[in-house]
């Protein structure tokens, strides 16, 4: 996947505001998943010579392409650039779901040259800080991004079955919440969290008793859930010491979905539950509870993460007999997802970088017939 970020060169806040998704998509964050440097992002702003607007993109140069337009006053009165970005949006309906034009309106302006029906609403967002409507822009594209890759993963398995593909695009993410009732704050920082997940566009949450259809098994339901989910983990007080809370954990990690921990601890947890660990965890004060965006923003970059994952899977070819791939490091849990495996021949293949010898002889004790394997590790090694 390559991004590139556009922008009328007269547009004062235009670099400033490409840097800033510049320096989230090529975080390691994303090099540990995606390879090389991170995702690439690519700069159109300064004219081509002797023309007024940037070089065309190249749709073709990479498998997927998602291109930003940052459409302020500046280029809706440059005839030059409204014809530009008009071709474009052409060239990418002609290629299909590979490649896709993601406006941004910065000014309403922007409404008015028929490019940003289903643009995102910067300036919509007054009412927010800087760093809050920088973090809101990130999270609408990252989703973004996240649709675009289901649908390549989709055309990667059944290439002739275009509609498929179009159907894995319009899915929307589901986020299940695991909380516990039994404190003042988990079913009420879920409700929040669920709260701001319909107010955002194209995501939906799965809330337990609220969504359980009439007939159906509480139980069954609610780990089906967990394995299509990615996870958010409401941690307060009473968390641990609840025993659905734990088997969502469980299941989450043995199904390898992606999951982030929320810190709502008030006093403190009598006994802080093991497998809460090797995800990423965000600090969130059970009473202001005003992270909530931090939240989801970090739990759509574990779903981008995830989606490049599959994707640099996929691109290492069919048939790898006794190997396993895990979209995170693993860790002793990750035994329980081989399925018997444990104690045979297995390869564990995972994210860089490599993880320390002390979890390394962790695995060579239990399970001394598993070997682990970062993916460039195991790459080098299949080369050789």
């Amino acid at each position: 996947m390559v991004i590139y970020v556009a922008w009328h060169p007269n547009f004062a806040d235009g670099e400033r505001l490409a840097r800033v998704l510049y320096d989230h998509y090529r975080r390691k964050l994303y090099e540990n998943v995606a390879g090389g440097a991170g995702l690439p992002v690519v700069y159109r702003s300064v004219p081509a010579p002797d023309v007024a607007t940037p070089i065309d993109v190249d749709l073709i140069d990479a498998e997927t392409s998602a291109i930003i337009l940052l459409i302020d006053k500046n280029w809706v009165q440059d005839p030059s650039w409204t014809a530009w970005g008009k071709k474009l949006a052409e060239q990418v309906e002609a290629v299909g779901l590979a490649a896709r034009v993601f406006p941004v309106a910065i000014d309403s302006v922007a409404t008015q040259i028929g490019l940003v029906e289903q643009a995102a609403r910067w300036d919509k967002w007054k009412d927010l800080s800087l760093e809050a409507r920088q973090r809101r822009l990130i999270v609408d594209l990252t989703y973004q991004l996240c649709r675009m890759l289901r649908a390549y993963l989709e055309h990667l398995k059944r290439p002739a079955e275009a509609q498929d593909a179009l159907v894995q695009y319009l899915k929307k993410v589901e986020i299940f919440l695991s909380h516990s009732k039994h404190d003042r704050d988990g079913e009420r920082i879920a409700k929040l969290i669920r709260k701001h997940l319909y107010e955002s566009d194209g995501l939906a949450s799965f809330f337990d008793v609220h969504d359980i259809p009439i007939g159906l098994q509480f139980n069954r339901v609610i780990l089906q859930k967990v394995k299509v989910s990615a996870v958010v983990a409401i941690h307060t007080d009473s968390y641990s010491s609840r025993e659905w809370c734990r088997r969502e954990i469980i299941e989450a990690k043995r199904w390898n979905v992606p999951l982030v921990i929320a810190n709502c601890i008030r006093d403190f947890d009598e006994r802080g539950f093991p497998y809460l660990g090797n995800v990423p965890v965000v600090r969130m004060d059970p009473v202001d509870s005003d992270r909530i965006d931090v939240i989801v923003s970090k739990l759509l970059d574990e779903v981008l993460k995830d989606f490049l994952w599959r994707c640099w899977v996929q691109s290492t070819g069919p048939g790898h007999d006794g190997v396993v791939f895990v979209p995170r490091p693993p860790e002793l849990i990750t035994l329980a997802s081989l399925e018997g495996k444990a104690q045979a021949d297995v390869t564990l293949v995972y994210p860089e970088p490599p993880i320390g010898a002390e979890e390394q002889r962790l695995f060579e004790v239990i399970a001394p017939k598993v070997q682990l394997r970062s993916m460039t590790e195991w790459l080098a090694g299949r080369d050789v």
